[in-house]
């Protein structure tokens, strides 16, 4: 397995880049509302990070992907593409997915909101998940294993009768979007490969409120539940410290 560990130089264009994709996710809030089309959200971001950022959407042209940002509604799990047809609805929840680059070097996120007036069940759904990403980043240091960060999350979804998405993970970042390892968000305590400092990648939990099983749909890219049950996700870039980790994607709400 070829990890790639990043330089000094390398790290501080990942912190660059990490803030401008927190800074995407922190804008965009307002703007979620009924009657809004994913169409438009992909828009305001597009917008934000070529014109205000003078950054470059990731996912835009990427291996196909037709849009700027990932819009998953409900019961898409992930890589829902924003469409002008998909008109938010109250209660409705979704991820956004942001990734930016700046300079070469890319910084990936992704945060679930709640439409209007959440519906029953909804915001527990939405917390747990995130307590699933927090209780992974807490374990993230050199000597870690990845088994210990997906063994962490699996029990915590499945704890509270979640399910945690197996054909989808987590990935190393960098100069490349998508490289070395894979980061799985269920496993063995003491397994998987051991963390280095210097290392940069993603943990972003998929839980289920229903079945993990998975549908691809026809367009090639949008993931849905395969039992029609709402999912939730969030996703945050981490760098691998002498003694821990830092959260290059923090957003100005969030403590670590």
């Amino acid at each position: 397995m070829q990890v790639t560990i990043k330089t000094p130089e390398e790290i501080e264009k990942m912190r660059v880049a990490g803030r401008l994709a927190a800074e995407v996710l922190e804008m965009i809030g307002e703007y979620i509302k009924p009657g809004v089309s994913t169409e438009e959200l992909d828009r305001i971001c597009h917008d934000y990070i070529v014109n205000v950022q003078k950054a470059i959407p990731a996912p835009l042209n990427y291996k196909g992907f037709p849009k700027s940002i990932c819009t998953s509604v409900n019961h898409v799990i992930c890589h829902g593409i924003p469409s002008e047809k998909k008109i938010l609805k109250d209660g409705d929840i979704m991820n956004i997915d942001v990734t930016v680059i700046k300079d070469e070097y890319h910084g990936d996120t992704s945060k679930m909101f709640i439409v209007g007036k959440p519906k029953p069940g909804t915001e527990r759904l939405i917390q747990i998940t995130q307590e699933c990403l927090y209780k992974g980043i807490e374990l993230v240091k050199p000597g870690a294993r990845l088994g210990d960060i997906g063994h962490v999350i699996q029990r915590h979804a499945e704890k509270h009768r979640y399910s945690v998405v197996r054909d989808y993970c987590g990935h190393g970042i960098g100069k490349v979007f998508h490289e070395e390892p894979q980061v799985m968000h269920y496993g063995k305590p003491g397994t998987g490969f051991e963390l280095q400092e210097g290392m940069t990648f993603t943990i972003e939990p998929m839980i289920n409120q229903g079945k993990y099983q998975t549908k691809l749909l026809p367009d090639g890219w949008t993931v849905v539940t395969k039992d029609h049950k709402l999912s939730a996700q969030w996703e945050h870039t981490l760098l691998v410290t002498a003694d821990g980790c830092d959260v290059l994607t923090k957003r100005t709400e969030e403590s670590f």
